[in-house]
C-alpha cells in the first residue's frame, strides 16, 4: 500500500527490468490466547466537524465489538496510527473522555491506547468503547497531510487491534510499507465541513445541507478494514464501470481534464477486469483522488485511492482493493501477501508475463516472507524483494502449474478468503492442491518463501 516508491518509483521501475510512556515497539503478549481472531464485529460509529481549512477535526467516535474467541477479552487496542507522524508531546490523534473501559497511557511511540475493559468479555459477548477524537492533520503531501487547500485523512480513525494466536498485534507505524492488520468492520461516518470542500470517502457517501455555509456527508461503509477522507476544492469527474462501479475522480489543482480523464478510464477498466479475475467488487462506489505532489506512487484503502496521475500505480491500488481490501492479511509481518499479489495481478491486467523476472538474493538473511521489521533495516531492498521478486514468484508458480490451474488457484484463493485474512501457510496449501501431483517443496525454497 505505501511507500510507493512503491506504487511507482519502485514498482515501475522494477516493472521495467512527550511526556507519556513510549516504547519502540511491543511484542505479542504472553497471555493465554487461541488462534482465533477477535475482537470481530466492529461497528465503527463517527462524527465530525472540520475547521474551515478541512485539516483539523473534532468530535466522537464509538465502536461496538464482539468476542469470538474462547479465551475471555480483558482490554482491546485502539490504534492511533498517526500519532507517528507528530510526537507523544503533540499528537495529532488524540483521544479523550473515553467511555466503556479504562486507558493506559499511549505506547509503542504513541500509536497503540490500551483499554482495560471493566469486566472480563466472554466468548460472544460483545461491548462498546466512546471517546471524543481529535484530528489534526500536518502539513507535507502524504497520505495522512496536506497540500495547500487539499487535506488527506488516511489511517487517521483509531481502530481496533488483532489479538490472534500470537497475541495482541501492535506492531509500530512503518513509512516504508504499512503496518496495518484489521478484520471486516462496518463504518458509519458523517463529516461536517464547509460547503466548498468536497469530501471524498470510503463507503457509499450522501451530501446534506448542514448549518450556514456548510454540507454534512455521511458516508456508510460495510465489509471493510478502515476509513479514510480527503477534503478540499477538488475538481471532480465521475463515471460507471461496465459491471456498474461508479468511480469518482476527484483531482488537485494543476491537473489537466485529460489526465483525470485517462484516469478515470483506466479505474473503471481496472476494477472490472481485477473483479473478473479475483471475484465481484463489493463496494458499489470507488473514489480516486489525484495528486502529482505525492512522494509515493500511490496508496489505497477501501473504495478510496490516492495517487499519482500514472496508470501503473493506479491498476496496481486498484488490486489492493482485493489484496488487503478483500482478502486481508497481516502487512507488517507478510507484506509479500498483498504487495506481491498486487503486482502480479497488475502484470496480469496490463498483460505482461514476467517475461523478464529474474531473482538474485543478495544475502542469506533475504526471504521474500520477511517481516516490514526487516525490510525497515534493508530499505533498499524492500521493493525489489516484496514487489518485484514477489510479482515474479507468482508469474513462475504459473509457468510451473499452467496458467489454467494457476488463474483457477487465484479466483479460488480469493473466493476462500473472501472478507478473511490470507496467511503465507494458506496459500502454500492452495497452490500444492492446484498443482496436482507436482511437489512444491523445492519452489518454496528456492523462492525463499517461509510459513
Amino acid at each position: 500500500m505505501l511507500v510507493d516508491m512503491r506504487r511507482i518509483a519502485l514498482t515501475a521501475a522494477l516493472l521495467l527490468t512527550g511526556g507519556l510512556l513510549v516504547v519502540p515497539a511491543v511484542a505479542a503478549n504472553a497471555a493465554t490466547t487461541d488462534a482465533t481472531r477477535t475482537p470481530v464485529a466492529a461497528s465503527y460509529t463517527v462524527t465530525l466537524s472540520s475547521d474551515a481549512s478541512g485539516a483539523t477535526w473534532t468530535g466522537h467516535e464509538s465502536v461496538s465489538f464482539t468476542n469470538a474467541s474462547a479465551v475471555a477479552l480483558t482490554e482491546v487496542y485502539l490504534r492511533l496510527w498517526d500519532n507517528w507522524h507528530g510526537t507523544c508531546a503533540a499528537m495529532p490523534i488524540r483521544v479523550t473522555n473515553l467511555t466503556g473501559g479504562t486507558p493506559d497511557a499511549p505506547t509503542v511511540a504513541c500509536t497503540a491506547l490500551r483499554v482495560a475493559l471493566p469486566k472480563p468479555l466472554a466468548q460472544n459477548g460483545s461491548a462498546t468503547v466512546g471517546f471524543d477524537l481529535r484530528i489534526a492533520v500536518p502539513a507535507g503531501v502524504d497520505r495522512f497531510g496536506r497540500d495547500g487547500a487539499f487535506t488527506f485523512v488516511g489511517n487517521a480513525l483509531p481502530v481496533l487491534a488483532v489479538r490472534d494466536a500470537k497475541g495482541w498485534h501492535l506492531d509500530p507505524y512503518t513509512n516504508n510499507g504499512e503496518s496495518f492488520y484489521t478484520l471486516i468492520s462496518d463504518f458509519n461516518v458523517s463529516l461536517d465541513h464547509p460547503g466548498s470542500l468536497a469530501v471524498p470517502a470510503t463507503g457509499t457517501s450522501v451530501d446534506t445541507a448542514g448549518s450556514a455555509g456548510r454540507t454534512v456527508t455521511h458516508a456508510t461503509a460495510t465489509k471493510v478494514r478502515d476509513f479514510a477522507w480527503a477534503a478540499g476544492p477538488f475538481a471532480k469527474l465521475s463515471g460507471t464501470s461496465g459491471k456498474g462501479v461508479k468511480v469518482n475522480v476527484y483531482s488537485v489543482s494543476g491537473i489537466s481534464t485529460s489526465s483525470a480523464q485517462s484516469m478515470l478510464n483506466l479505474a473503471t477498466s481496472a476494477l472490472d477486469a481485477h473483479a473478473g479475475r479475483f471475484g465481484a467488487y463489493p463496494y458499489g462506489e470507488a473514489d480516486v483522488v489525484l495528486d502529482n505532489g505525492f512522494w509515493f506512487g500511490g496508496m489505497e484503502y477501501p473504495g478510496f485511492v490516492l495517487d499519482l496521475v500514472n496508470s501503473n500505480a493506479l491498476a496496481h491500488e486498484l488490486a489492493h482493493q482485493w489484496w488487503y481490501g478483500i482478502v486481508g492479511d497481516d502487512e507488517y509481518n507478510s507484506p509479500w501477501l498483498d504487495e506481491g499479489f498486487t503486482d502480479y495481478a497488475t502484470d496480469l491486467y496490463f498483460g505482461r508475463t514476467g517475461s523478464g523476472c529474474g531473482i538474485t538474493w543478495q544475502s542469506s538473511t533475504e526471504r521474500l516472507t520477511n517481516s516490514m521489521a526487516y525490510w525497515d533495516a534493508h530499505p533498499s531492498r524492500y521493493g525489489t524483494v516484496v514487489y518485484g521478486f514477489g510479482r515474479c514468484t507468482l508469474h513462475d508458480l504459473r509457468r510451473l502449474i499452467g496458467t489454467t490451474a494457476m488463474t483457477k488457484l487465484m479466483s479460488s484463493y480469493a473466493q476462500a478468503h473472501r472478507f478473511g485474512v490470507s496467511t503465507v501457510g494458506a496459500f502454500k496449501k492452495a497452490a500444492q492442491a492446484a498443482a496436482g501431483s507436482t511437489d512444491l517443496t523445492s519452489f518454496w525454497s528456492q523462492h525463499r518463501v517461509s510459513g
